[in-house]
């Protein structure tokens, strides 16, 4: 998930100050502003009412009408029962994997609308605050997740966010250039806002770099490091698990450094998101939101489906019920993975991205087809940047929390599908325009990458 900065949101008319044509008062206007004939139980009931509605929002009823009949992915809830049986029986690890797999599609999608119903009434500021917290949700579940059957799942954490990051950047914004382009020649947006989220991202994928190079080099005792000749030995035996790579066991000479970098790196870069929050939705917003020369006009600005207190329930509910399936998820994946012999690497850089944000690339498909760029871009690459500036570091944070090793430790291979995949990217929107043709690399890329992870 991913926020786009909300434009200003019209007042919703309350239906009192309605008038039907012709002048004629509604029901409501002809009553008198006192009843003679109310009792002392009115006020309490009206008390109520106010509570669980204000005056102009959707009933309750309503509200989850329209969550729940707002997508066809929503068809896929069968499956949240399904995940929580088939864990409690012990039913096949295959079965409760793809039970849990499903069952986090439409939860994702619930927790996005409920999200965005929310940021509707809390306005620009809020709205933005709120949508940055709970846009990647469901990454951030399934990290906590895996990190609290680490250090088992270490390797799930760190994959599951480089394939968030590659999917959002290479597949999503691939298949997007080409079903936008498909019919019109080119799609043109904001390359400046693109171009400070690529650099943002580029950022990020540098701080990755450096563990990975301080890793190597001592493993290589390379200077300024001192080791003893004797481990360089140990150099050739990691070649053979160069998409693998666990991270440094206890004891290993480059652990304590690879943590100190690690948490440093990551308190920087909450401080850098924090920062780009108040570059987007403030000081500069007007960058995010004013529209190009020939653009047509701005569209009515949508009113909320949801009462605010609905959307509230619901997104706090919705959360719980995610982290259940999501750990369920997690609890299936070794087992999976060695009784249908699919690499680990794959479920967690492929299969696992695919099913956390399979809504919100739907989504970013279907604008781009409609010729919205700018929403597009900001969906794909602000996505990544959201996973790689906030939702990792935070895990790291947590991690060092709960006293488990996370670092920004990836392995060579991984470093490099992340760093091409950037650079890639920053080439094809510095000049503001798109076209199927840069889609088709953008796949290809993706599908290269996936297929590696599956020789693993």
């Amino acid at each position: 998930m991913y926020y786009l900065p909300l434009r200003q949101r019209k007042a919703a008319k309350a239906h009192s100050h309605l008038k039907l044509p012709g002048g004629i008062m509604t029901a409501s206007e002809r009553s008198p502003l006192l009843d003679g004939h109310t009792n002392g139980h009115s006020g309490s009931r009206i008390s109520v009412s106010s509570f669980l509605k204000a005056e102009g929002e959707p009933t309750w009823v309503g509200s989850l009408r329209f969550l729940l009949l707002s997508s066809y992915f929503n068809l896929f809830l069968v499956f949240v029962p399904l995940s929580i049986i088939s864990h409690h029986l012990n039913w096949d690890a295959g079965l409760r994997f793809a039970f849990s797999f499903l069952a986090i599609v439409p939860l994702a999608k619930l927790l996005g609308e409920s999200t965005e119903q929310l940021s509707m009434k809390l306005g620009e500021t809020l709205g933005g605050l709120l949508n940055a917290s709970f846009g990647n949700a469901v990454e951030i579940i399934v990290g906590v997740a895996a990190l609290i059957q680490a250090p088992r799942e270490l390797r799930i954490v760190q994959t599951s966010m480089l394939g968030s990051i590659l999917s959002n950047l290479l597949l999503v914004l691939g298949m997007s250039f080409i079903s936008g382009q498909a019919y019109r020649p080119e799609g043109l947006f904001q390359e400046t806002a693109a171009q400070t989220s690529s650099s943002l991202m580029t950022l990020a994928c540098l701080t990755l770099v450096i563990p990975a190079a301080y890793h190597s080099a001592k493993a290589a005792n390379h200077p300024p490091f001192n080791k003893h000749v004797d481990d360089a030995l140990n150099v050739l035996s990691n070649l053979n698990n160069t998409i693998d790579a666990k991270p440094p066991a206890p004891g290993d000479q480059s652990e304590p450094g690879l943590l100190i970098i690690s948490r440093f790196t990551s308190i920087l870069l909450l401080l850098v998101y924090i920062a780009y929050l108040y570059f987007q939705l403030g000081s500069h917003a007007d960058l995010f939101t004013k529209k190009r020369d020939g653009d047509a006009e701005e569209e009515e600005e949508e009113e909320p489906s949801m009462s605010m207190i609905a959307a509230t329930v619901s997104l706090l509910t919705i959360t719980v019920i995610t982290s259940f399936c999501a750990d369920y998820l997690v609890a299936s994946i070794e087992e999976t993975a060695e009784k249908y012999h699919i690499p680990k690497p794959f479920i967690g850089v492929i299969l696992l991205p695919l099913v956390s944000n399979a809504a919100e690339h739907v989504t970013a498909v279907w604008m781009a087809a409609k010729g919205k760029m700018d929403l597009t871009i900001g969906i794909a690459v602000g996505s990544s940047i959201q996973i790689a500036v906030f939702v990792i570091p935070l895990l790291v944070l947590v991690g060092w929390g709960i006293h488990q090793p996370l670092t920004l430790y990836f392995s060579d291979f991984e470093t490099i599908s992340l760093f091409v995949s950037v650079l890639l990217v920053n080439l094809l929107v510095q000049d503001g325009r798109s076209n199927y043709m840069e889609g088709v690399m953008l796949v290809t890329l993706y599908l290269v990458i996936g297929s590696a992870f599956w020789v693993s």
